[in-house]
C-alpha cells in the first residue's frame, strides 16, 4: 500500500511506544519495554538489505509508531516530528531513509516469555480491530534471526 493508495493524514488510531521497518512489501512491528532493543532490532533489519541478508528494508517509525485500521489492514507511520529519525544507542539521533506509510504483516514483541512450540493463541494480536501474527522473542534471544525465520520460512502443519 502506498501513501498515494491511503492518505497518512486521513487514518487515525493508537500511538504506541515502538518501531516499524518496512521489510519486503510489508512492515514488522516492533513492541517492547524500554531498554528492550526496539531500535537495535529495527536497525538490524534496515541494515541487513544494505549487506543482502534481506532484500529491501527501510524504517518506517523510530520510537513512536501512529497505526490505524483501514480496509481490514493495520497501517504503520512515523509521527511528523519523528519521520525519517532514528535513535542509535552510543552514536545518537540519524536521519534515514524512510517510507511514510506501510501495512503491518507481523508484530514483534521483545522481552517477552516465549514457549519453545507456542500455543496458537500466543501466534497472533489484535491492534485497532485487526488480528496480524505475532513473535513473542524472549530477552537473549537472537530477534533478527527469529524475525527472518518467520518472515521466510514457510511454516509446517500443525
Amino acid at each position: 500500500m502506498s501513501a498515494e493508495t491511503v492518505d497518512a493524514a486521513a487514518i487515525s488510531g493508537p500511538t504506541i511506544h515502538g518501531c516499524a521497518v518496512l521489510v519486503g512489501a510489508h512492515a514488522v512491528l516492533i513492541r517492547g519495554p524500554a531498554g528492550a532493543g526496539k531500535s537495535r532490532l529495527a536497525l538490524e533489519l534496515i541494515q541487513a538489505s544494505a549487506d543482502g541478508r534481506l532484500a529491501f528494508s527501510r524504517l518506517i517509525a523510530d520510537d513512536r509508531v501512529h497505526l490505524a485500521a483501514a480496509h481490514g489492514r493495520l497501517i504503520a507511520r512515523a509521527p511528523a516530528g519523528l519521520a525519517g529519525l532514528m535513535e542509535i544507542r552510543g552514536v545518537g539521533i540519524c536521519r534515514l531513509p524512510y517510507e511514510p506509510i506501510a501495512v503491518v504483516r507481523l508484530v514483534v514483541d521483545l522481552a517477552t516469555a516465549s514457549e519453545r512450540m507456542p500455543r496458537p493463541d500466543a501466534l497472533a494480536t489484535e491492534i485497532d480491530g485487526v488480528r496480524l501474527p505475532r513473535l513473542a522473542v524472549a530477552p537473549g534471544e537472537d530477534a533478527f534471526l527469529l524475525v527472518r525465520a518467520a518472515l521466510t520460512l514457510e511454516k509446517a502443519p500443525a
